[in-house]
């Protein structure tokens, strides 16, 4: 019962995401918006990481079949990409590689603040 009620408070946090994006026509989608709102309320503490921890590592355990519908449209719509998959391949690996940069610095940086702030507080 828990793990439903975690995964009630992503889905209508979601909603929200949804329904902001729709509402304000946002140019961001909903999920991201929906995310971003959840990102705040747990660094504002307004959402504590207990209340959805469980339900977060069950949908990381299974975050490979959520690739799995857009991997059957791009080979259902394969006809319309054949001439264009090299250029689709090499935007994914640097796009790939680009976000791989991103992440780590932002957390490298965010680790040594944190560090820095932990150790004057000690």
């Amino acid at each position: 019962m828990k793990t439903l009620k975690e995964f009630s408070l992503v889905l209508i946090i979601l909603l929200i995401g949804q329904i902001l994006q729709q509402k304000y026509n946002i140019p961001v989608p909903g999920t991201i918006l929906g995310m971003m709102i959840l990102l705040l309320l747990l660094m504002t503490k307004i959402v504590k990481i207990e209340r959805i921890e469980k339900i977060t590592n069950v949908l990381l355990e299974h975050l490979t079949l959520f690739f799995v519908p857009p991997v059957v449209g791009i080979i259902k719509l394969f006809d319309k990409v054949k001439d264009i998959w090299l250029y689709l391949l090499i935007i994914l690996l640097i796009s790939t590689i680009v976000v791989m940069v991103v992440t780590g610095v932002t957390i490298q940086f965010l680790d040594k603040h944190i560090f820095k702030r932990r150790k004057k507080g000690a």
